[in-house]
């Protein structure tokens, strides 16, 4: 999964990905290129099954960040942002928006001051605009053709019918389209369709107190756009994440934190994705596997390796939740928990299998 960071320049972009990542990526103003790097999700359930197993190998399910240069917007004869930011944009599975509620430097180009609401409307915008340009460059491309075949003339009425919806300010999510004709759009890869998350940076002050310029406006057009949000203090948990574990604890007590921005995000993000995890354990590895949610057993399988999902025979399931209050699998097995399910079996988060199959 590849999340894109994304926002005006100087929103904190590059401090929320350092935070999320532990990268060390330069901050500040002018760049054009984006950073690449990888969060590791953090899940109380692998700690646990990793010290029950004490496996050679222990891997948490893990996102790709793209820290993308920050848009800059209100440029003379440009519609659609810039093409390098569009193009970094487009390569994302979803988009995070970036913005920034605190500090004297910095202000909202549109409105001259800071407004994390505008910043947010600025590159809905842009993404709106890109999505507007491309089906008018397609319509226009059909109506020059020499003949129009009915093939074509499909496409033109749902072309047609999307321009529509995004003439008024929505989303290519808000199109109704039949399943057939949304798997026919696909190939377009259009921006609006991609979910969105929405971070708001605040300082600590801000962060404490749960108040900074334009909350309410900001929190009103995240649900009208179905956008989760989230508040953040990058700094303060950059600097969280340098304490031992106990000062950790204690400092995000006095916070009234129970989760880091990274399991706070991964957590938004899966549910807004519609993602679930499920395990795999043993003496050699412990593992999370990141899927759709409603996928079966089989396409589970196929996750791991294409051999397993063709050969598929029988999943052995247990519930985490069961092993984790029995303790052991030989106690789980004893109360019945352990149970064989067939190819159509729907995975469930928190499943753990061991797959059996025959190649």
């Amino acid at each position: 999964m590849k999340i894109g960071l994304i926002g005006l320049p100087a929103t904190g972009k590059t401090t929320l990905f350092n935070l999320l990542t532990g990268g060390k990526a330069a901050t500040g103003s002018g760049k054009t290129e984006a950073n690449l790097g990888t969060a590791r999700v953090p899940d109380q359930r692998i700690d646990f099954l990793s010290d029950l197993y004490r496996p050679r190998k222990t891997i948490y399910a893990q996102i790709d960040f793209i820290d993308i240069a920050g848009l800059v917007t209100g440029q003379e004869g440009q519609k659609s942002g810039s093409g390098k930011f569009l193009n970094d944009v487009r390569v994302c599975d979803a988009l995070v928006h970036v913005l920034k509620a605190f500090g004297d430097s910095y202000a909202n180009p549109e409105t001259g001051d800071i407004n994390p609401a505008a910043d947010l409307e600025s590159v809905e915008t842009e993404i709106l605009f890109a999505d507007m340009e491309l089906i008018e460059k397609r319509i226009e491309r059909i109506r020059s053709g020499k003949k129009i075949n009915k093939e074509n003339q499909e496409e033109l009425a749902r072309l047609e019918k999307c321009y529509q919806v995004l003439e008024e300010g929505k989303s290519m999510r808000d199109v109704e389209l039949s399943e057939e004709e949304r798997t026919a759009m696909r190939n377009y890869a259009f921006l609006t369709e991609k979910p969105r998350l929405a971070v708001v940076n605040l300082d600590e002050e801000q962060f404490r107190e749960k108040e900074y310029p334009h909350r309410a406006e900001l929190v009103a057009l995240c649900a009208e756009k179905n956008i989760p949000l989230l508040e953040i203090c990058a700094q303060m948990e950059l600097e969280i994440g340098e304490l031992n574990e106990e000062d950790k604890a204690l400092f995000m007590a006095d916070l009234g934190l129970e989760e880091t921005g990274i399991e706070r995000l991964a957590r938004t993000a899966y549910a807004h994705l519609g993602l679930i995890s499920f395990f795999t354990v043993g003496e050699d590895e412990v593992r999370a596997w990141t899927i759709p949610q409603g996928i079966t057993a089989k396409e589970a399988a196929g996750k791991i390796h294409s051999d397993i999902e063709r050969g598929f025979i029988r999943a052995e399931v247990v519930k985490y939740q069961d092993l984790y209050e029995l303790g052991s699998m030989t106690k789980v097995k004893e109360k019945g928990l352990f149970r064989l399910e067939g190819k159509t079996y729907l995975v469930e988060d928190g499943d753990i299998i061991n797959f059996r199959f025959n190649v």
